[in-house]
């Protein structure tokens, strides 16, 4: 298992190509890569966090999948710092014998970065202004999607 948060963009398809070289005996890997929307005149989204208690915490919900599925690997990478639209915001990937298990642990990991993963997201506006940023609030759908997962264990 492997957890990074990093400021520097990364190159996601030579991550899955070494992450994939690793995985012997698994049948089944599933990536997912987040970006940064450009909607509503978005110039730029600061991603601010806590060194030590977000690595801590991505830690745990990869931990909390590798203990509900079958996993023979996790890795999870992600930003900080200013990104623009079309950005590559994170990324995961699973490796299990099957792909069940390494599609269900993805979409678990996803919900929980969404919604549990320490960051906090500020939008700003086309013209860059500080008075016009925005932070980003918690999502009713966000925390909804999280409903499928509750039960013993949870992170």
């Amino acid at each position: 298992m492997k957890v990074i948060v990093q400021q520097a963009a990364f190159d996601a398809g030579a991550l899955v190509n070494t992450f994939t070289a690793a995985q012997a005996g698994m049948g089944a890997i599933v990536t997912f890569q987040g970006v940064v929307r450009g909607d509503g005149g978005l110039a730029r989204m600061e991603i601010e966090h806590y060194p030590g208690m977000t690595e801590r915490a991505l830690t745990a919900i990869a931990t909390e999948a590798a203990q509900r599925w079958s996993l023979g690997n996790v890795l999870v990478i992600h930003r900080h710092g200013s990104l623009a639209p079309g950005e590559v915001i994170m990324m995961v990937a699973t490796a299990a014998p099957h792909r069940a298990d390494a599609f269900a642990a993805a979409d678990f990991l996803m919900d929980y970065l969404k919604s549990r993963a320490p960051f906090w997201k500020k939008e700003y506006a086309a013209d860059g202004a500080a008075e016009n940023a925005t932070w980003v609030a918690a999502k009713d759908a966000d925390e909804a999607a999280l409903a499928r997962w509750q039960g013993a264990g949870n992170v």
